[in-house]
């Protein structure tokens, strides 16, 4: 099914199942501990050996020698790897940095070597006495040093590297208030809980894998490529992630080094990355420098905006595209963006909680507040008067939806945002109170996404599609479409996640995943809704399936019995046309924070927070809101605390762990409430929905930032905000 025409009233509006509150059809096996994880896969491999992934101790160089014959003699063991045994292995489309160092090490961590042991506990301490000497090299690890050396990278019609529209230079020059300020983001980690983990096992020349990734069509293609293989020689199986947040969006060592060690020892093995290797080993969202410059008339209009970007990654990286939501979010008839990239010897840098618009928002959003303070306008009143209803460098192009405004007002009336006074005012004992905001945007993309559909002779519905659940509720909005199409029961669906022998969907990621997958669905649904209109001699335009049953006219057909004892099953995809290319698809939002600062140690408490957002239609609220929340909960966390502590010299991170590298906890986090606005996206796909995962991440940094300076009167352009920063600055205390 071709998506290419705006979508009209079709079985999805019925909402008897979609846009329901509908607990998570998984939540019961996940609660009781019988969902299968990767590296748990006991009843698929119950003999299984054990990996162990020896990671560079240099952050550049090369590998001179390895001396293996202490851990070759550890109990135990039963083969090492290495690039020299190995043999050759190519590099998958989407990674920066192969997977398997040697002779050249890449960066600090870089797998060099699996050990593979009867049990873990010898596979680590043999990894423990595998030798390596290194001829290290002089790296780049530094982003502030390496920032001259930056170049505007290869782009692409969706993310040039550089845009402009009319004068900028002219503009802010002519501005009447303008602001000029650079704000700099950390490098930071996923910290998900559950580790980058794979169990292989090889059946003559096939491989099955079963892993946790996000993508399971781009890892099975690059797992494929990496070892020489013909695609359809391997399968992957992920139906259920326990958190990848962008980090499980490619191919990792892990399963790389479970297929090799598995070939090698002629076993299923199974290999989960230490957490060091987490952070070093595999990806993480890069640091960034933003410099920013608005320019405004007398009046709060802004007449310039430029925004300017560096990050760092490996040769051959992508950048950090924080100026993305800039160049849509405001009106501006002189506008200026650039991501410059600079090559950086530090592990790989990529997607990362809403790569490009969080860290892009978390300075951009307090160089509107700042901008508005300026002009001597209300933070929600100056953003409100700067709204656009087309994209500003492309005004022939307007917004399928855009109601930011009111997001904007709601947040604004809800949270009670009349009642901030100003910066350094409000103290209750010895704290210091105070109320931020910033708005939230977020890209929505669509890509294309095929499922089966299946119906028994009990009338039971099946969906089969290889979509990932990591964690966001895929189970049960899959059900909720079929449900909703076949014109039954949710205890009458049957979700089957997860395998590369599953149709191609989109996956999890980018926001894209919920609308994608179930659009997909609904194209499945439709086929097999005309296949069973048609058998019954009915006219599928005027079939209506409800009650687990198809009827026209007079004629009434239980599901079951139109599917007789062979059953029915229908395959299809939902692709697009050039519906994006017409009208800019974008979610918006709204999000208020109430901080607390204590007067004397700088201490920041978060009291109260808000998102207000509007993003298409809602499949599920309660799932949806379960994201919202935990996006924001995410967002606190890179506003305060979150921060890859770089050793310059040695190249690598050295809080490596979840002991030094700090993500919130319950005692951080207070009341958090979301409003969603009722809202259809014909424009966007059938189920007339976006995403809104990422969306909850999108400027809740900025607007913690905003409140701290409310509360303070100090403001801090150098995440995270932390006591360090403020404590110098204080007002005095009486």
């Amino acid at each position: 099914m071709k998506f290419d025409q705006p979508a009209t009233q079709n079985p999805i509006d019925q909402l008897r199942v979609v846009g329901k509150p509908t607990d998570r059809i998984d939540g019961p096996r996940k609660t009781t501990g019988t969902a299968p994880y990767a590296y748990e896969r006991h009843d698929v491999a119950p003999q299984a050996a054990y990996g162990v992934i020896v990671g560079a101790g240099i952050g550049k160089g090369t590998i001179t020698r390895m001396d293996l014959t202490a851990a070759q003699a550890a109990p135990g063991v039963l083969a090492i790897v290495t690039a020299e045994n190995a043999g050759k292995l190519g590099k998958g489309k989407f990674n920066t940095a192969k997977l398997l160092a040697g002779p050249k090490v890449d960066h600090y961590h870089q797998a060099v070597a699996v050990v593979v042991a009867e049990s873990f506990e010898q596979a680590r301490a043999a990894a423990a006495l595998v030798q390596v000497d290194y001829q290290a090299e002089a790296g780049a690890y530094s982003l502030a040093k390496a920032m001259d050396s930056a170049k505007l990278p290869k782009g692409d019609e969706q993310t040039p590297p550089e845009t402009k529209v009319g004068d900028f230079d002219g503009a802010f020059g002519q501005a009447a208030v303008k602001i000029d300020y650079t704000y700099t983001t950390p490098d930071q980690s996923h910290a998900m809980m559950e580790p980058h983990a794979s169990l292989a096992l090889w059946e003559g020349d096939k491989l099955t894998v079963w892993t946790s990734n996000q993508m399971i069509d781009w890892g099975r293609g690059d797992l494929a490529k990496t070892l020489n293989m013909p695609k359809d020689k391997v399968r992957l199986i992920s139906p259920f992630i326990g958190g990848g947040f962008g980090g499980k969006l490619f191919l990792r060592a892990d399963a790389v080094m479970a297929a090799l060690g598995a070939k090698a020892t002629g076993r299923p093995v199974k290999v989960s990355l230490q957490r060091p290797l987490i952070m070093n080993n595999a990806t993480h969202r890069p640091a960034t420098i933003q410099r920013i410059r608005i320019g405004c008339g007398a009046d709060g209009h802004i007449t310039a905006i430029a925004h300017e970007s560096w990050s760092g990654d490996q040769p051959d990286g992508q950048p950090e595209t924080a100026v993305a939501q800039t160049r849509l979010l405001y009106a501006g008839a002189n506008r200026y963006s650039a991501m410059k990239l600079a090559v950086l010897d530090l592990p790989e840098g990529n997607a990362m909680r809403a790569p490009g618009e969080a860290p892009g928002l978390m300075a951009l959003e307090i160089a509107i507040d700042e901008m508005a303070e300026k002009a001597g306008l209300d933070p929600v009143q100056f953003r409100i008067l700067n709204d656009t209803q087309v994209d500003p460098e492309k005004p022939e192009r307007p917004f399928s939806q855009r109601r930011l405004v009111e997001c904007l007002r709601t947040g604004a009336d809800k949270f009670g945002w009349q009642q901030r006074m100003k910066p350094g005012q409000r103290r209750e004992g010895h704290w210091l109170v105070g109320m931020g905001m910033a708005a939230a945007f977020r890209n929505n993309l669509v890509m294309k996404s095929a499922a089966r559909v299946r119906l028994d002779q009990r009338g039971v519905v099946t969906v089969e599609t290889d979509m990932t659940d990591i964690g966001t509720g895929s189970y049960t909005i899959v059900a909720q479409t079929a449900a909703e199409m076949m014109g039954v029961g949710l205890d009458k669906v049957v979700v089957r996640l997860g395998d590369s022998n599953l149709p191609v969907s989109c996956g999890s990621g980018g926001q894209w995943g919920g609308n994608s997958s179930t659009a997909g669905v609904y194209a499945a649904c439709m086929q097999l809704r005309e296949i069973i209109a048609r058998k019954q001699g009915m006219d599928p335009e005027k079939a209506v399936f409800a009650d687990g049953a198809v009827r026209d006219g007079g004629k009434s057909v239980t599901l079951g019995d139109a599917a007789g004892h062979e059953g029915l099953v229908a395959e299809d995809k939902m692709e697009y046309g050039d519906l994006d290319k017409k009208y800019q698809q974008s979610t918006f939002g709204g999000h208020f924070v109430e901080v607390a600062v204590n007067a004397f140690t700088g201490e920041i408490r978060v009291r109260r927070m808000l998102a207000v957002c509007a993003a298409g239609r809602i499949l599920n609220p309660k799932s949806a809101r379960s994201q919202v929340i935990g996006a924001m909960t995410m967002g606190v966390g890179a506003a305060l605390m979150e921060e890859l502590q770089v050793d310059e010299k040695r190249g690598f991170f050295v809080n490596h762990d979840l002991a030094g590298y700090e993500v919130p906890v319950h005692a951080d986090i207070p009341h958090q409430e979301v409003i969603f606005l009722d809202e259809t996206d014909p424009i966007s796909s059938p189920m007339k929905a976006k995403g809104v995962g990422e969306l909850g991440i999108c400027g809740v940094g900025a607007a913690v930032a905003n409140a701290i300076y409310n509360a303070t009167g100090v403001r801090v352009r150098e995440y995270p905000v932390t006591l360090d920063k403020l404590l110098a600055k204080l007002p005095r205390v009486a």
